[in-house]
């Protein structure tokens, strides 16, 4: 049975690597016009089923949308619809249509998933092979969302990497943990990959997926968290909208160590964590610029500009106002200034943030629905 799935995943992979050069070469990333250049050539050379030919195409072009640099396809998954795989509710298997013909597949799955494919009636999945080489089944179910409600309630949540979120009522997630195993992976693969054997490389690839799975649990937990506490209050929550931020942060230097660490903030996996679960409980994400958050006071609204960094607002975790005076925890006063631009966006009638300073008021930040 494995040589029949794998020889339909490689056959998938090779049908879109053929299709991305002929899409290269005629610049054609449109699915029909593309179909008409390549369908018959592809399943005559890779024995597809027809329906497997036409998932390829759809996928070479996602892709090609996507990202402007698609290289090449890896035998690792393939798209079925509705023609080509049949979910059973009453026998707990699956049919998947394979190069030899459909398949039966008996599935191991919890009470939860079980509940959520109740009277689903599916229409797309996904087939996919890990590195270990079992096999997975993703199927797309649609889960009813209750509407999500205006309210005067929000909470601002400050990310960072010292404290990977902070939120405005006061709760912190703390990043030690997290960049010490991260710093831990980061050396013990740096030896590993000294040696440059086929085991070294196996040894990398596993503990690399021990990372991401850690990151994955604690983004997880941390964004369940925080739906939680807005959908108890009743509130809104609001990040700053960091698109981009690793190409800035780039462009300045810093040290190696630095630049990684950097580089490996899931800042935005928990952004799409917190998306899905605040959909399913009717809780309303918005998203404001992070410019000033962190150089505003919370309490008077001053902010502190580039010119005033001789008299530091900041030292390490402390907020220090040098207009009123306020002492705060620097990522607490971020949270509620993110708070503040989020309220200010759920209602765009409130004239927004503004500071009194030497008799003028000045208006502090521009706000976007994300």
């Amino acid at each position: 049975m494995r040589q029949e799935i794998d020889s339909t995943l490689e056959g998938f992979a090779d049908a879109c690597n053929q299709i991305l050069v002929v899409a290269k070469q005629e610049k054609c990333y449109n699915t029909t016009k593309l179909h008409h250049l390549v369908y018959q050539s592809v399943r005559a050379a890779t024995g597809l089923k027809a329906n497997h030919v036409c998932q390829a195409i759809r996928r070479v072009v996602g892709n090609c949308s996507a990202s402007q640099q698609v290289h090449t396809f890896r035998p690792t998954s393939i798209a079925l619809d509705i023609r080509t795989f049949k979910y059973v509710e009453d026998e707990q298997t699956v049919g998947v249509t394979l190069k030899s013909g459909r398949v039966n597949f008996k599935l191991s799955i919890g009470g939860y998933q079980i509940a959520l494919l109740r009277g689903q009636t599916l229409t797309s999945a996904t087939l996919n092979q890990t590195r270990q080489g079992d096999y997975y089944i993703n199927f797309v179910v649609e889960i009813d969302t209750p509407p999500t409600a205006k309210t005067p309630k929000i909470i601002g949540v400050d990310l960072g990497r010292t404290d990977i979120a902070t939120s405005s009522t006061g709760k912190a997630w703390n990043g030690k943990q997290l960049q010490a195993t991260r710093d831990r992976y980061s050396r013990v693969r740096a030896n590993v990959q000294r040696k440059r054997t086929r085991s070294s490389r196996r040894l990398t690839r596993r503990l690399q997926g021990r990372e991401q799975r850690f990151q994955k649990w604690l983004n997880h937990n941390i964004s369940k968290e925080l739906v939680q506490d807005a959908k108890r209050l009743n509130a809104t929550l609001a990040f700053e909208d960091l698109t981009g931020i690793r190409e800035s942060l780039n462009t300045k230097p810093r040290s190696k160590i630095e630049r990684r660490r950097t580089n490996n903030w899931a800042f935005y996996q928990l952004r799409l964590f917190v998306g899905y679960k605040s959909a399913i409980a009717g809780v309303p994400v918005v998203f404001v610029p992070p410019a000033y958050t962190s150089k505003t006071c919370s309490r008077c609204h001053h902010v502190h500009p580039e010119t005033d960094q001789k008299k530091s607002y900041r030292n390490g975790k402390k907020f220090k106002c040098g207009h009123c005076g306020f002492e705060h925890d620097a990522d607490l006063n971020a949270s509620k200034n993110i708070a503040a631009l989020g309220l200010s966006v759920i209602q765009p009638e409130s004239p927004g943030i503004t500071c009194q300073l030497q008799g003028q008021m000045s208006l502090f930040g521009m706000f976007d629905l994300g």
